[in-house]
């Protein structure tokens, strides 16, 4: 496999602290987070799932459209930083309340992914519609694929066919209850997928007293930490290289050999 000529993406993984239900306060904590936080240049910032809310099931009443505050609000903050903003957010549509990723763009046009796999534990499936589509975006020549949190579970869904994609991008809100899990999967998908994951959770107690330990982190194409924090929250930016990705598909070309399938 010829290695194209893609160059190396700084990314930056905001496991930020969230105020419960609370979005204006959250907003503000991310702006001034961000405007502390954020000293070179990168290409990505991404959040955790729920950024302006945490992980509620107050649809209803924290539901924004896609010309609401939050939105405005992430297309100054790309435009400002010139780079790209991530994050999921609970949106309003055609009757609808969606846990929807947004991929917003410095020059304010956006991309986004519907959560699929809803949270029946914790009834999310009962306030919210699960998206079908799975989403593939692109960032300076890199193929990303978007997910969301419960997502994480289920590597069909998940599954890099064709190499249709370089990374796996997911934003969570994950207790630490089951930050194991968390620990576990993640490997599994970079593994399999021969892919980087990079997983951006959330830090802190919600409004029903759960707590979240963060353990975002990057891994690369064989599972190796290109960077991990658990604990307290953590704004940091690294790079992963192309080179890398290629160098390992080459020498282990298991993906050529995988299972070619449809979801319906």
């Amino acid at each position: 496999m010829e290695s194209p000529n893609i160059s190396n993406l700084k990314v930056t993984s905001f496991q930020a602290y969230l105020f419960w239900e609370n979005i204006d306060k959250n907003l503000q904590n991310l702006s001034l987070r961000l405007s502390m936080g954020v000293k070179e240049k990168t290409d990505l910032i991404v959040l955790p799932e729920m950024f302006n809310t945490g992980f509620s099931m107050n649809a209803a009443e924290l539901a924004e459209e896609m010309n609401g505050k939050t939105m405005q609000w992430m297309a100054g903050i790309a435009d400002k930083y010139e780079c790209v903003v991530t994050g999921s957010l609970i949106i309003k549509e055609n009757g609808h309340f969606y846990n929807r990723l947004i991929w917003m763009q410095p020059d304010g046009t956006s991309s986004h992914y519907d959560k699929r796999h809803l949270f029946g534990l914790g009834e999310e499936d009962k306030n919210y519609t699960a998206g079908n589509d799975k989403v593939i975006v692109e960032l300076k020549g890199w193929k990303i694929r978007l997910a969301i949190c419960y997502d994480l579970r289920f590597p069909v869904w998940l599954r890099n066919q064709n190499e249709e994609y370089d990374i796996l991008l997911l934003v969570a809100s994950w207790p630490d209850k089951r930050s194991a899990h968390w620990k576990a999967l993640i490997p599994a998908r970079a593994i399999e997928n021969q892919c980087y994951v990079i997983a951006t959770n959330r830090m802190g107690h919600d409004g029903k007293e759960v707590y979240y330990s963060g353990h975002s982190m990057c891994l690369d194409p064989m599972g190796k930490t290109v960077y991990y924090k658990p604990e307290d929250e953590d704004l940091y930016t690294f790079s992963i290289g192309y080179e890398e990705l290629a160098r390992t598909r080459e020498s282990f070309p298991f993906l050529k050999d995988a299972d070619n399938f449809k979801i319906i």
